[in-house]
């Protein structure tokens, strides 16, 4: 019997000029794009037609066999190729042999007379989950070129319907979280273009992202031999409307149509090989209508386009999903009017050791709480430097402080300066940076150590006050509280006592190893003068962790509950401890750990992310590896051995300096920065701390409203919320309104940002400069970094991207992307680290020194680079890794 649920208010047929992007869903993403193509002004897409996806879904809806396949296939392991390779091709086969009901065969035989049945058409798969912003689909379904007659099109539309099931689409389906039933296929069929040349135009130079330079690929036929790699292709680039470069490729083959339907390789004359496909005047024009497509999508594309002798033509336009995106443009100072100049931007995860994507919650709030503007662009902040750059006087003082943080990000904005188009007036109108170098007395004039335990009682007075009042604060008139606490939050944060007393360990670690490398020949002598330094908060989380093993180790039948726990689900395991002997005694011990740590995380900067108080099973991995790596007492203990070895370093260093001429002089200078080093570095990871905790207290009345928002039915679930802004969930809040699009929008968005790995300089044309290091005594084959740790180690590699994947064993060295306090623990079980993010001051590189790590970051790609479990050896003095075997 035939199958009627999508007879009524199906359209299984559509012209393209009646499709616009909206209608992905019905037409797909490809015939979505080309439809809305054909309404830009000068620009001219094959006429055709679209089969849509109601048609498909028809289709297979009458082939049962597809739906017991599909089932097979979503209960198939994603890692087993050969069984998904296997159901793959048997739901092909089905959907490719479904018959195609006669009045849907009609109704396409109707549109192909129409527009020309003897012609030849391009026929092209569709699917729903292509040429999307997060994701292109490119070349994971097929298309047939030169397809002649009603009969060849409806079989080779079958063909496309099943093209959505190749292995390549399904386990690209997967790799980007999509539900193969989710997606559907519709066809796009056009009326064949016979072209002269055909090719690729990126509007944005796909490598560096530059949004100003177009590159244009061309040559001869039709595109089939540039997608096949059968040919080099010219290749042209355009900046401000001309020919900045070229490459003319030797072009000795070429695909045309066969004269009955199909495509064939033709040679190329021998004196037409070396000419360019286009001219420089047509790549010009072409780029014009780049632009002017890209304007109408607004984002940058990729292009297949084809020339013939009346001029150009689009047949596909796709938005390029691999560029970083680009900050909100900011304007230039007055001065700096009518230059072309772009805006120079600095990440700021590569500052806080957190390069993930954000959420919309999480970085609209640290852009609130934040003492500069911050600006955001995919999922991440920067803050725009350009100002300071424009100065001279600031511009030496970004340059040093960022060299001292981040020896990538000082190159990065070297190399933007250095670039002709970076023609910033002079001005010593920038703002100016904190001091460049020379003795630290003036920097730290006042600082007195008594100051630490001052600013530490301020600080948990305030977390204190903010505790207890917006416990009492809902709906409007918590946002009109969180507006006061921000200003109290940036008071904080911005004590001039607090400031003076960073910058008071900081400088005095600079002073101590500037001089003492210039007396002594010592790198890095302050990593050991600062081991065990007092009240270094992250330092301390981690050797309490230690205490917490020691509450556990005693009692086989915890250790055994805990190394059962499902680290990722299963945040109830603490109510289970207590019916264990020794259960209440190891709850407690956890939960006291919580009552000081619990609103820390990896990634502790976005508030949306779970906090350790909120799943703690993310402690497990690290609890058990100390359990099983250290003895009783190792906390106190490795901090008094710590303590000795800096006091040791002490007495040899000021001895050798009396040694030296003016000896008393030099040693006195050294004992009082010693002394300064000390009182002074453990606060630096205090104001961090600082501002979880109060982050985590913003979190829980949020998540509290947004509950309440729940509950009376404008939010579907709580963490709907992470995917406004601040200032739209006030709105929100005021209103009783949300919009669902825009909250499935921002998912989507979130999920493509994720993929993405952020610049350490960007610019505003989409520059995205990632630094290098110009050095020669790096050897052969070794990975250069920064030496933030002295000493060297040898050790098997663990490539640990989520904290709570780390399995440890003694000797074991830490490779990672980055490390922020959160990490901290896991240090105490390693011999050395190796991260790609990171500078001499950041968080991973202060406790690597504090626990006597060698440690070397700012490892470009080193977890790829270095394979889990390799041998390899942390040169933390010298700052380079060697990879052993």
């Amino acid at each position: 019997m035939r199958d009627t649920r999508f007879d009524e208010g199906c359209e299984t047929v559509l012209d393209l000029g009646e499709v616009d992007e909206d209608q992905a869903g019905l037409v797909g993403g490809k015939g979505a794009h080309l439809g809305a193509l054909s309404r830009v002004d000068g620009v001219r897409v094959p006429d055709g037609f679209c089969v849509t996806t109601d048609a498909f879904r028809r289709v297979v809806a009458a082939t049962p066999e597809v739906d017991v396949l599909l089932d097979r296939l979503a209960g198939t392991d994603p890692d087993d190729r050969q069984t998904v390779r296997a159901i793959s091709a048997e739901v092909r086969r089905a959907v490719e042999e479904a018959v195609i009901p006669d009045d849907l065969a009609a109704e396409i035989t109707g549109a192909v007379t129409r527009f020309g049945e003897g012609a030849a058409y391009a026929v092209r798969s569709s699917a729903t989950a292509e040429d999307l912003p997060t994701a292109s689909f490119a070349g994971q379904q097929d298309t047939y070129l030169n397809i002649v007659g009603p009969p060849a099109v409806l079989r080779h539309i079958s063909r496309c319907w099943a093209s959505l099931f190749t292995e390549r689409a399904v386990t690209y389906r997967r790799r980007n979280g999509i539900d193969d039933r989710t997606v559907h296929m519709a066809v796009v069929v056009q009326r064949m273009v016979f072209p002269d040349a055909s090719g690729v135009l990126f509007t944005a130079d796909p490598v560096t992202g530059d949004r100003r330079t177009a590159t244009v690929d061309a040559g001869f036929g039709l595109g089939e031999a540039l997608v096949s790699g059968l040919v080099n292709p010219d290749v042209f680039r355009v900046r401000d409307g001309e020919v900045v470069a070229r490459t003319i490729a030797v072009k000795e083959r070429a695909v045309h149509a066969r004269p009955g339907g199909g495509t064939r390789e033709v040679t190329v004359e021998p004196e037409q090989r070396e000419r360019p496909a286009l001219t420089d005047a047509q790549v010009v024009e072409l780029v014009r209508l780049g632009r002017r497509i890209e304007a109408r999508f607004g984002r940058p594309q990729d292009i297949e386009w084809c020339l013939t002798d009346d001029g150009f033509r689009i047949v596909q336009s796709r938005p390029i999903t691999t560029l970083f995106p680009v900050p909100a443009p900011v304007p230039l100072p007055e001065a700096a009017e009518g230059c072309r100049a772009p805006n120079v931007y600095v990440s700021v995860g590569h500052q806080q050791m957190m390069t993930d994507a954000m959420k919309p919650l999480g970085w609209s709030m640290w852009q609130r709480t934040a003492m500069v503007p911050m600006h955001e662009a995919g999922g991440r902040l920067f803050v725009d430097v350009t100002p300071r750059l424009a100065s001279p006087a600031s511009r030496a003082a970004l340059l040093d402080v960022m060299g001292k943080g981040d020896p990538l990000v000082r190159d990065a904005l070297e190399t933007v300066l250095e670039r002709d188009e970076f023609d910033l007036p002079v001005s010593d109108a920038g703002l100016v940076g904190p001091p460049a170098g020379g003795a630290p007395e003036a920097a730290v004039t006042g600082a007195d150590p008594a100051v630490v335990a001052e600013l530490v009682e301020r600080s948990e007075t305030s977390i204190a006050a903010l505790e207890r009042d917006i416990r009492t604060k809902s709906g409007p008139e918590l946002f009109d509280f969180l507006a006061e606490a921000f200003e109290e939050h940036k008071r904080v944060l911005s004590d001039p006592l607090s400031m003076r007393a960073i910058m008071a360990g900081m400088e005095a670690t600079w002073w101590l190893n500037d001089k003492l490398g210039e007396w002594l020949g010592e790198k890095n002598a302050a990593d050991t003068l600062t081991l065990s330094a007092p009240g270094n908060i992250t330092s301390e989380m981690g050797l309490d962790l230690l205490d917490v093993a020691d509450a556990i180790r005693p009692h086989p039948e915890v250790v055994a509950f805990l190394n059962d726990v499902d680290v990722q689900d299963d945040d109830g395991f603490l109510d289970g401890l207590v019916k264990l002997p020794g259960g209440s005694a190891a709850r407690e011990a956890i939960e006291t750990y919580l009552r000081r740590y619990g609103m820390r995380c990896v990634g502790e900067i976005d508030i949306t992310r779970p906090r350790w108080s909120e799943r703690p099973a993310t402690l497990v991995p690290p609890i058990l590896d100390n359990v099983r790596n250290f003895g009783p007492g190792a906390a106190e203990r490795r901090f008094e051995q710590g303590r000795q070895k800096a006091l040791q370093a002490e007495r040899d260093v000021l001895s050798r300096l009396r040694a030296l001429p003016d000896g008393e002089r030099k040693a006195d200078e050294t004992k009082r920065m010693i002394d300064r080093v000390r009182a002074f570095a453990g606060y630096r990871e205090y104001p961090k701390y600082g501002i979880v905790c109060r982050s985590f207290l913003y979190k829980q009345a949020l998540l509290a409203e947004a509950g309440r928002l729940v509950r009376d039915g404008v939010l579907a679930e709580r963490e709907d919320v992470y995917y406004l802004t601040f200032q739209e969930l006030e709105d929100v809040v005021r209103s009783r309104r949300v919009d669902d699009r825009l909250i499935a929008r921002r998912r989507e968005e979130f999920r493509s940002y994720e993929t993405l790995t952020p610049p350490r300089v960007l610019t505003s044309d989409g520059d995205a400069v990632t630094g290098s290091y110009r050095r020669n005594d790096v050897p052969a084959g070794a990975l250069a970094g920064l030496a933030v740790s002295t000493g060297s180690v040898e050790g098997r590699a663990r490539v640990i991207l989520d904290l709570a994947d780390a399995e440890l064993e003694e000797g074991d060295i830490l490779v990672t992307r980055f490390t922020d306090p959160s990490w901290s623990p896991l240090f105490l079980g390693v011999a050395g680290l190796v991260t790609e993010v990171g500078g001499l001051m950041t968080h991973g590189a202060v406790i690597a020194r504090e626990y006597g790590l060698p440690a070397v970051v700012g490892v470009d790609r080193a977890t790829r680079l270095i394979r889990d479990g390799q041998r390899i050896r942390v040169h933390g003095t010298d700052g380079y890794v060697e990879i052993l075997g």
